[in-house]
């Protein structure tokens, strides 16, 4: 059976639904998921005219019925903003609104079974703080709305090269006093689980480490022999395939020459900077943690080329193959 994807167009203000109209275009998607979007017909719409592009779109209930034997592409129709109300690249309640009620919708639809995984044109966290998200960010939100009690974590991958984060969205002040070996732990085997989940047997992960030359025996700061010494050791004595702490200006490196298949980073620039430089219209984010597959685009909502029918939509396809993947493994 084919997966079956959701697809939300991520905040209207920006390229997120110009992305999908172009991954929409590209007839492998079609053929290796039954898709349903679900959000404003006009949005949609939008999108297609910035593209110039076009698709036929059959609205349904999709909580009624088999909507994968419909013509054309399933649509369950919202109305979560007026088309007055969206504001081409400009951070807005409205447009923050609009995507916490399609997202609330494709979560029901996650949970409920309608669909396998979800994937999201770019989101507007600006735009969603304006509209009341009460999170630092989207993951957070998502999480209380699943009751998600586990440890979760953005989780970034380019051409095969995974991250997790020990911690994230938090001043790079507090980092070296919230890592402690659990949150180690856990962010270790969140990406294992998740590679497993993506079709790898045996993930092969390095821990990097936070301080200069991986602390230079304790000259630079001792959390790695305090702590991430002490956790990669005990993970690696449970015959996971997990090594380090590796100094983190070299470690990408080993990813880079297809050593590794993940990098465990302490913050969340140490590997955010070396992915997007990498490739930055290449990269996806993953919703580690959360009970079915959700996956975006790394980059974000484009406001300086939104409109213009320029968007690149080479990592909304890679989260779409990513999404489809990890359904097809997901009880590994």
């Amino acid at each position: 059976m084919k997966p079956k994807i959701g697809i939300i167009p991520g905040d209207p203000s920006g390229i997120g639904p110009e992305l999908i109209t172009r991954l929409l275009a590209d007839t492998d998607v079609r053929e290796k998921a039954d898709i349903l979007l679900i959000g404003d017909r006009h949005i949609f719409e939008q999108g297609q005219a910035v593209a110039g592009e076009s698709h036929a779109m059959t609205e349904t209930d999709a909580s009624q019925g088999d909507w994968t034997k419909l013509d054309g592409l399933a649509l369950h129709a919202m109305d979560t903003i007026e088309a007055d109300d969206i504001q081409v690249a400009e951070v807005t309640e409205a447009g923050g609104a609009s995507v916490l009620k399609t997202l609330d919708q494709a979560l029901s639809f996650a949970q409920d079974g309608v669909i396998d995984a979800i994937v999201f044109g770019p989101f507007n966290k600006a735009s969603m703080h304006k509209a009341g998200i009460g999170h630092d960010d989207e993951l957070h939100y998502m999480a209380e709305k699943l009751g998600v009690t586990n440890y979760i974590s953005e989780l970034n991958t380019l051409d095969g090269i995974w991250t997790s984060r020990v911690t994230s969205h938090i001043a790079l002040r507090d980092v070296a006093d919230t890592i402690s070996e659990e949150r180690v732990n856990e962010a270790v085997h969140l990406i294992h689980n998740t590679l497993r989940r993506s079709g790898l047997k045996r993930p092969r992960i390095s821990v990097a480490a936070i301080n200069p030359h991986a602390g230079d025996g304790g000259n630079f700061g001792t959390e790695e022999i305090d702590i991430l010494e002490p956790a990669v050791k005990k993970l690696a004595a449970t015959q996971m395939a997990v090594d380090g702490p590796w100094p983190s200006d070299t470690v990408f490196l080993k990813a880079v020459a297809k050593e590794i298949d993940a990098v465990v980073t302490m913050y969340h620039d140490q590997g955010q900077i070396a992915l997007k430089l990498l490739g930055f219209d290449r990269g996806v984010t993953v919703q580690g943690g959360l009970p079915f597959p959700v996956a975006t685009p790394a980059h974000g909502t484009a406001f300086d080329i939104a409109g213009q029918g320029s968007a690149d939509v080479g990592a909304t396809k890679a989260a779409f193959d990513i999404a489809c993947n990890m359904v097809t493994h997901w009880d590994r």
